[in-house]
């Protein structure tokens, strides 16, 4: 498996904002409004991954104190890292695409509402992008650069 690339996660939200941008400008009126319980939620979910990543990388360095971890734990905890990245850029593209449309309707309340949930659902889903991309990388066997083992021959 190799590492995730940032440049990949944010063509990623770039392009979901913009799809949802479009999408959103033209059934604003029909759809419901943004859940503010999506802040707390993701907020949560990078504090998991976040400590996860640390005490992961303590136990690999096997600093004093801590339990040997086993491979295939490392490897799960590698993939959720993944999936996190790649699921919360989706997310932060989705919530990007309601910023960009809320933006230009601030004069109106309920818009005006939606603008800084969604801005909040945004910024927690950043943060959980860069928990898990500190997941994932603390998941890499320590001396080795690229997170990947030379393959054979």
């Amino acid at each position: 498996m190799r590492p995730t690339r940032p440049v990949v996660l944010v063509g990623l939200v770039v392009a979901v904002a913009l799809l949802t941008w479009l999408i959103v400008s033209q059934v604003y009126s029909e759809l419901p409004l943004v859940p503010w319980t999506a802040i707390p939620t993701v907020l949560l979910l990078a504090v998991g991954e976040g400590y996860t990543g640390w005490m992961t990388r303590a136990r690999i360095a096997r600093r004093p104190g801590t339990k040997p971890v086993e491979p295939l734990a490392v490897a799960r905890l590698a993939a959720l890292g993944k999936a996190s990245a790649y699921g919360g850029a989706v997310f932060a593209g989705v919530f990007g695409g309601f910023v960009l449309h809320t933006a230009t309707l601030l004069d109106r309340e309920t818009p005006r509402s939606e603008f800084f949930v969604a801005g909040g659902s945004l910024l927690a889903c950043v943060l959980l992008v860069c928990a898990a991309l500190f997941l994932e990388h603390a998941c890499r066997i320590p001396g080795d650069p690229d997170g990947d083992r030379p393959g054979p021959g």
